[in-house]
């Protein structure tokens, strides 16, 4: 039986129309990378795949790095968000990359 919830109630929980979908995403640089090119791939990666495409990344690393991609604003991303990501990060021939299906953010 289908629980018939307040508009309200949906948002706050983040259900129905108000999910938001977003997908993990890890990779490694290789061993002997410096902090500045680590630093310089990082910022680039920001301003050239997250930032332009209205994403949102929260993750951390070193050498080896692994975080959560979603959207800025309320939503859902895509398989093409996450191809974008991965492709990126090909390009940059980085190690160890991987891009997982997408997921609820506040669910799963």
């Amino acid at each position: 039986m289908a629980t018939q919830r307040s508009r309200r109630l949906r948002k706050k929980l983040h259900i129905d129309e108000f999910q938001e979908l977003g997908f993990s995403v890890a990779w490694r640089f290789p061993e002997g990378t410096s902090e500045t090119e680590i630093d310089d791939t990082l910022n680039q990666f920001i301003n050239e795949v997250i930032d332009s495409n209205g994403l949102a990344y929260d993750g951390s690393g070193y050498l080896v790095w692994e975080g959560l991609v979603c959207l800025q604003k309320l939503g859902k991303c895509t398989d093409e968000h996450r191809e974008r990501v991965r492709a990126w990060l090909e390009n940059r021939n980085l190690q160890d990359i991987q891009v997982t299906e997408l997921f609820d953010v506040w669910w799963d």
